[in-house]
């Protein structure tokens, strides 16, 4: 086999030399007898810079004591069984040596192809799965180039050295499938190749969101979740922490721009701030400056840092540039190195990394390869030598360069396991569970279900027909671990890993949390108390641009700054925040109000000038003593009603005006308690009705004195105008004047009972609500226009020669009703809530009194008290003395 010689940087910073096959091919050779069937498997594996696709599976029946697979070794492209030895005048190419492709140690490099055997050993022995037929495969290094990708599948369709299009010349093998890459743009290249011929290709690495797309790549298949889901459990771990300002550091290559575009944009749409993302390279240049630069300036504490396996020179760069204590999330394939000088600024990060899955046997089966074991594996041959700096004796006259013999026993027990990692298989699971899905698939196109029976079928069949098992493959290993493909995607599985360098300066990588797609809903689980943060945090650290807005506070953005960066302003009146951040305040329900805090919403209290009240208990008893006195009032008048001064000052009349002012004392109750639709249906009219026949009532006694002095004969036309019936007339007219507004307001709009909120703070006050509000004001002007006619006729008639003359007492009636509302109007005004109920009923049991007291208190003192002067003669007498 053709070998070249190149030098690599280790993870120690010491430079040693590495020995690796450019272009090694491990084909597959069964011997089988003659009209039997050997199944090649192409299979695909590789270490970080061991990049390879994989070619095909042919089948046939064979025995199952036959049931093994032969590797041999070929250099460059596919040959047949005859040319399985390399030519030894091949062109030796050197590894790159440019630190962005610093490769892994080279016990590494094997690990990925040795699952991939282990994987195909395992089910060549299996008797459930793929019986009578043995998987074979070829392993390719393409070394991440996408041409050498594309050459890789031309080989392996062919058969050739030389590969011709179109052209198969495999005889006794079968093309089945191919798995490959770890790295998008080798994945790429290849699917497109094998998408034309409908081969499925199943990748272990590829995460491009792009090779999901079904109409470019309609067989594709891989076995670990794309970038977007990676996405979604960063940002599940930044908003379990509440951390909203963050950086982004990258290396400076396509993917990864196009990774941290897409990664920024969802990060800003859940409201996560990113201070600077940036890129950087190996080439320490102007534009690398600038990048190290902005990282050192920033303000925020939490770098995602993003990384491929050939892009383990970000370490380096984190550690020049990072001077202060920052916790970073890394995901991508980022390789952690374990040089503690290089990796110290890791300490207490976290890592979103593939899952880990459990593989029964294959620790033993890593620790236990060997040479010997695997005489047919050059790669394997070629990293023993450099591990231990010797080959068996039996394998001697193989190697092509001079090593010692092992003169005693070695096995990778005693590598590190830092360099030989037999504990955690990430990419391994992912490996072996795209052979598995492979096998799965393969055996239920051989042998599918017709009614109640299997039915073998070998021949006619195509391979595209394979997409149609793969895409629904549900299979659990014996590990209990589950492989569901979802229209070519498995359910994302992730780990949390807390990076931690120990006293001793040994490196951990500890599960601490994990990510699945539980019922189409990504969740996250964690253990924080399991989490060892960096030795510079207590506890969990908190980072943002801004502190958090409490509750009862709304965001004002900074100007000029990102969202995440603002103040907190308190809510305005009658608004709240109930949760952190809240961008603005919302109101509360009409019937709650917000508390001091305004960070929840309480129920307003109901107020409405009650029964129970103390305002509106004394009112009501003012209300009833009134009433009662005016009955008695009414009573003395019944009785003494056929003397001079009852006749003599309109007994009707009288009567009247004492019925209405017992009813305007009764008016209050209609004030006090809930209101209800008939109360506030009432209230304004019976008290417009009311006052209106008063002051009617005032009016016609004065109008009928004034005229009665006017008439000087008795038999004239104006005598009869005078009679009984003159001043009932001007009380009906006046009365039917209002009755008429309140009947229109209450047929077109009627007042109703309403909640009002706006009036008090943190209470609803259950008032009326008038409805019309003009036809309120004018029921009010007529009734004010009444008073002022009835004051101006009282006036005039003040100074008329009467014993029993009421116009003085009327024209006082007047001055208090006006007083007492002209004064009760500002306390109206400045008065809220119930108390403006209160002001309203004074008001009423103020004029009504004042009426009373005027008109009839005179009146009884004399009936009562002076019953001497209550006689015709005395009458007489004091008019003659006059």
């Amino acid at each position: 086999m053709d070998w070249t010689t190149g030098v690599a940087t280790k993870e120690s910073a010491v430079y040693a030399p590495v020995v690796r096959p450019t272009t090694s091919t491990l084909s597959t050779a069964a011997s089988v007898p003659e009209g039997d069937a050997v199944a090649t498997v192409a299979g695909g594996a590789t270490a970080d810079f061991m990049d390879t696709t994989s070619s095909t599976v042919t089948t046939t029946t064979v025995p199952a004591s036959k049931r093994v697979g032969y590797v041999k070794a070929s250099s460059g492209r596919s040959r047949g069984p005859s040319q399985s030895l390399p030519r030894s005048d091949q062109r030796r190419r050197p590894f790159p040596r440019s630190p962005s492709h610093i490769p892994e140690s080279p016990r590494a490099s094997i690990k990925l192809p040795e699952i991939f055997m282990f994987a195909i050993e395992e089910i060549n022995n299996r008797t459930d799965l793929l019986p009578n037929i043995t998987l074979g495969y070829q392993i390719y290094d393409v070394c991440n180039i996408e041409s050498k990708a594309i050459q890789s599948v031309l080989d392996i369709l062919s058969g050739l050295e030389h590969p011709a299009a179109n052209y198969d010349c495999h005889k006794k093998s079968k093309k089945v499938m191919f798995i490959g890459h770890k790295m998008t743009s080798s994945s790429v290249a290849s699917a497109t190749l094998t998408g034309i011929y409908g081969y499925p290709q199943i990748s272990y690495g590829a995460m491009d969101p792009v090779l999901i797309n079904k109409f470019r790549f309609p067989s594709f298949y891989c076995t670990v979740p794309d970038e977007r889901d990676q996405f979604n459990a960063i940002i599940l771990l930044l908003k379990h922490f509440g951390w909203n300002w963050v950086g982004i550091v990258s290396p400076q290559d396509h993917d990864s721009e196009r990774v941290i575009t897409d990664l920024k944009s969802l990060l800003m749409h859940n409201e996560i701030c990113v201070e600077f993302a940036v890129t950087v390279n190996t080439h320490i240049g102007s534009y690398t400056l600038k990048s190290m630069y902005r990282i050192l300036k920033a303000t925020s504490s939490v770098i995602i840092l993003y990384g491929t396996a050939e892009s383990t020179y970000l370490s380096s760069v984190i550690h020049f540039t990072t001077k202060k204590r920052n916790i970073f999330i890394l995901f991508g394939t980022f390789q952690i190195p374990g040089n503690l000088k290089r990796g110290i600024n890791l300490n207490g990060s976290l890592m979103v990394h593939l899952h880990s899955g459990n593989i029964p046997g294959l620790k033993d089966y890593l620790l236990s390869v060997n040479p010997e074991k695997y005489p047919d594996n050059p790669v394997l041959l070629n990293v023993w030598s450099q591990q231990f700096f010797c080959v068996p004796e039996s394998l001697l006259n193989v190697s092509k360069f001079p090593e010692f013999p092992c003169g005693e026993s070695h096995s990778f027990q005693s590598v590190d396991l830092f360099e030989y990692d037999v504990e955690s298989f990430r990419f391994s699971f992912n490996v072996y569970s795209a052979v598995y899905s492979l096998a799965h698939a393969l055996h239920d196109t051989y042998l599918y279900k017709e009614g109640n029976v299997f039915k073998s079928e070998i021949s006619n069949w195509q391979m595209w027909q394979i997409n149609r098992y793969l895409r629904r493959v549900h299979i659990i290993t014996k590990g209990g671990e589950e492989i569901k493909f979802t229209e070519g995607k498995v359910s994302p599985r992730f780990d949390l890993i807390n990076i931690v360098f120990a006293p001793n300066k040994s490196l951990s990588l500890v599960k601490v949390g994990y990510f699945h797609n539980d019922a189409e809903e990504f969740k996250f689980k964690m253990n924080r108390k399991m989490i060892q943060w960096h030795p510079g945090f207590s506890k969990t650290p908190h980072f943002w641009c801004s502190e958090s807005c409490l509750p009862g506070y709304q965001k004002h953005l900074q100007e000029g700054r990102p969202p995440c960066c603002h103040y907190c302003v308190p809510c305005p009146e009658n608004e709240i925040t109930d949760k952190y951040d809240m961008e603005r305040c919302y109101k509360c329900a009409e019937d709650k109000w917000p508390n001091e805090k305004r960070d929840t919403c309480i129920q307003r209290t109901t107020e409405f000038l009650s029964y129970g009240d103390i305002v509106g208990l004394s009112l009501i008893l003012i209300s009833v003593i009134l009433c009662f006195v005016t009955i008695i009032i009414f009573g003395i008048f019944v009785k003494y009603k056929d003397t001079p001064i009852v006749k003599m000052n309109n007994k009707t009349l009288s009567f009247i005006l004492l019925l209405s002012l017992i009813l305007s004392f009764l008016c209050p109750l209609l004030f006090i308690g809930h209101p209800t639709k008939v109360s506030c249906l009432l209230q304004q009219a019976v008290i417009g009705m009311t006052f209106s026949v008063v002051i009617s009532s005032m009016l016609a006694k004065t109008v009928t004195v004034i005229l009665a002095f006017k008439v000087t004969k008795p038999n004239s036309m104006q005598t009869k105008w005078l009679g009984k019936h003159f001043s009932t007339s001007i009380l009906i007219i006046c009365s039917v004047g209002q009755g008429v507004i309140c009947v229109f307001w209450l047929i077109f709009s009627p007042p109703f009972p309403e909640y009002n909120t706006q009036v008090m703070e943190g209470k609803i006050i259950l008032q009326c609500n008038e409805g019309s509000i003009t036809a309120f004001y004018i029921m009010i002007g007529y009734m004010g226009g009444l008073a002022v006619l009835s004051f101006i006729v009282a006036f005039l008639a003040r100074k008329l020669p009467d014993t029993f003359n009421e116009a003085q007492y009327i024209t006082f009636s007047m001055l208090i009703i006006s007083s007492v509302w002209l004064s009760c109007i500002p306390a109206y005004l400045s008065t809220k809530g119930k108390y403006m109920v209160a002001v309203e009923v004074f008001a009423i049991l103020s004029s009504s009194a004042g009426v009373l007291g005027c008109i009839f208190i005179p009146k009884c003192y004399i009936i009562l008290l002076r019953s001497e002067m209550n006689v015709k003669t005395s009458v007489t007498q004091r008019n003659v003395f006059k």
